[in-house]
C-alpha cells in the first residue's frame, strides 16, 4: 500500500474509534450537508455492508449525524449529535440494508426540507478518507481531498465554457473536472475541484448562468 503523508498511516484527529467508520463518515455526512445547502429537517440514513453491522458500536451513527451538523471529525459535540440534531428539529432515520454494495463501508443518504430532497451515496475507504458515488442520478468519482464546485445545470452548448471562463476570471487553477448527464439535453452536473477556497461572489457569478441551476462549493 502507498502512503501519501504520515497521516494515512496513523489515521486523521477525530472523535471516535476507527478512522473509516467515525471520521470517514462525519466526511460524508458534512459533504451531504454542503451539498444540500442548508440543514435538512429530515435524513434517512442507509447503511450497508459493515456500516450496517457496526454502525452503533463504531459510533458511526452520531459520526454522520455530526457531520450532517457541520461538526468536524474532531469536535466533542459529536458524541451527542443524536440529541443537538433532535434539538434541532432534524429527524433522523436508520435503515440497515441487506443488499452488498460496491465497498462495505456504504451509506446512502437521503436529505430532505419540504419539498426539496436530495440524495448523496458515499463510502468511507479508509484512514478518514472518503469517495463521493452518486448524487441523485449521477454517477460521480469525487474524494473529498480539494476543495470542490458541484455545478447542476441544463446540457446546453457553451455552458461549460462560460463556468470555466468565470473561475479562471478569478485565477482559480482546476484541478480536475468530471461532467455528468442523464441524456442529451436533459440534466448536467459539473464537478471541479480546484486549487484553493473560493468566494461566495464566485459562485454567484456562475448561479447567474442561463441554464444553471443550483451551484455548491464543498470544502473538507
Amino acid at each position: 500500500m502507498k502512503f501519501n503523508s504520515v497521516f494515512d498511516v496513523i489515521g486523521p484527529v477525530m472523535i471516535g474509534p476507527s478512522s473509516s467508520h467515525t471520521a470517514g463518515a462525519s466526511r460524508i455526512g458534512s459533504i451531504a450537508r454542503s451539498v444540500f445547502g442548508e440543514r435538512p429537517a429530515q435524513v434517512d440514513i442507509h447503511l450497508y455492508g459493515s456500516f450496517a453491522k457496526t454502525y452503533k458500536g463504531h459510533g458511526t451513527d452520531v459520526a454522520l449525524i455530526g457531520g450532517l451538523l457541520g461538526f468536524e471529525p474532531d469536535d466533542p459535540r459529536i458524541k451527542n449529535a443524536a440529541e443537538l440534531a433532535s434539538e434541532a428539529g432534524m429527524h433522523i432515520q436508520f435503515i440497515e440494508e441487506t443488499e452488498e454494495a460496491p465497498h462495505p463501508n456504504t451509506v446512502k443518504l437521503v436529505l430532505k426540507n419540504g419539498m426539496k430532497q436530495m440524495t448523496l451515496v458515499g463510502a468511507s475507504i479508509g484512514g478518514g478518507k472518503v469517495e463521493i458515488i452518486r448524487m441523485n442520478e449521477f454517477e460521480l468519482e469525487f474524494t473529498g481531498t480539494a476543495p470542490a464546485l458541484l455545478v447542476l445545470h441544463e446540457d446546453k452548448f457553451g455552458l461549460i465554457a462560460s463556468t470555466t471562463k468565470i473561475i479562471a476570471n478569478h485565477e482559480i487553477n482546476i484541478g480536475a473536472m468530471k461532467v455528468s448527464r442523464k441524456v442529451k439535453g436533459d440534466d448536467a452536473l459539473m464537478v471541479i475541484e480546484v486549487d484553493q477556497l473560493v468566494e461566495q461572489d464566485l459562485l454567484d457569478e456562475i448561479a447567474k448562468l442561463d441554464g444553471v441551476f443550483q451551484v455548491a462549493s464543498i470544502i473538507i
